[in-house]
């Protein structure tokens, strides 16, 4: 669980983003201040209570791209809280360090088994590799959770190139089908597939031209494979959040533009990954087993 000294004593405290310096591509939570909230959520807050658990993954097995940090790692937490017997969690080596500050959280607080794969998703080769990993291991998969994404700042589309194009596909959307497409014979009736999104999908963003067309692909993916394996008894969702406070945030936009992060939003501050990683543990379970091709918007209150 988290430490009492992890914990701000209100949402407005960590809502003000104090001047930051850019870090590499990718983000990693570690270096962040203040850190994102992964599952607790203020007490002092009169209206905000610590994250409930009700075992509603009880046994089940899941996947997590970008499992490590950010939202991804708030989806980890509280799928081990809720129950899972197994959680498989997909990262990059620059995030090794976060991916096992993660394991290492879940382990504490639940006898979740943790399987840390460190593999690049946006090569085929690879996700069937992960697939097989997860397989061996326990023997099926009950929840996919497609999140991992990559972002870059440009500011003209003349000086986008094809190399960064490639690379943001691959990442945010050639990797999510590639996986998917070889988890699926693993899944049986009642498994569930969450794809993340964007508020970007919808909005769109002049400076993430690449980022919010594959965000808008995916939308389109959720909704189409969802009648694909409707027979099948496997449902298909996905969650558009943002401005989420998180590592992929920070490696992306200029200090200038992070002191105002999330203050547009109707609530006027920046979200947290743990107002996010509940929408997952909805979509993954039975509370939500009439639901099949839509969105969930964790967004600050955009429309």
């Amino acid at each position: 669980m988290c430490s009492k000294e992890e914990l701000p004593k209100s949402l407005s405290d960590i809502s003000n983003i104090p001047k930051q310096e850019v870090q590499e591509q990718p983000g990693v939570q570690h270096e962040m201040k203040p850190q994102p909230l992964v599952h607790h959520l203020p007490a002092d807050d009169e209206h905000l209570v610590e994250y409930q658990a009700a075992g509603k993954l009880k046994s089940k097995i899941a996947l997590i791209t970008g499992g490590d940090s950010g939202i991804g790692r708030s989806i980890a937490t509280l799928f081990s809280l809720e129950g899972c017997a197994g959680l498989a969690i997909v990262h990059l080596p620059r995030e090794e360090k976060d991916a096992q500050e993660t394991k290492k959280r879940i382990e504490k607080q639940s006898s979740t088994q943790v399987e840390l794969i460190c593999k690049d998703i946006g090569c085929e080769e690879n996700t069937i590799e992960i697939i097989d990993h997860v397989v061996k291991k326990w023997g099926r998969i009950d929840v996919l959770v497609n999140n991992a994404s990559e972002q870059h700042v440009g500011g003209n589309i003349q000086d986008l190139s094809a190399e960064q194009l490639e690379k943001t596909f691959r990442t945010n959307i050639f990797g999510m089908v590639f996986l998917t497409k070889h988890a699926i014979k693993h899944m049986k009736k009642g498994s569930s597939i969450i794809n993340t999104s964007s508020i970007t999908a919808y909005k769109g963003h002049s400076l993430l031209i690449d980022y919010s067309m594959t965000k808008a692909a995916i939308v389109g993916f959720t909704r189409s494979l969802s009648l694909q394996l409707i027979d099948k008894g496997i449902r298909v969702n996905a969650v558009s959040p943002g401005p989420i406070w998180t590592p992929l945030v920070k490696a992306s936009f200029p200090p200038e533009m992070l002191e105002d992060f999330g203050k547009e939003t109707p609530f006027c501050r920046p979200g947290q990954p743990s107002e996010v990683a509940p929408c997952y543990v909805f979509l993954a379970g039975n509370d939500s087993t009439y639901m099949s091709g839509q969105v969930l918007h964790p967004n600050g209150g955009e429309t």
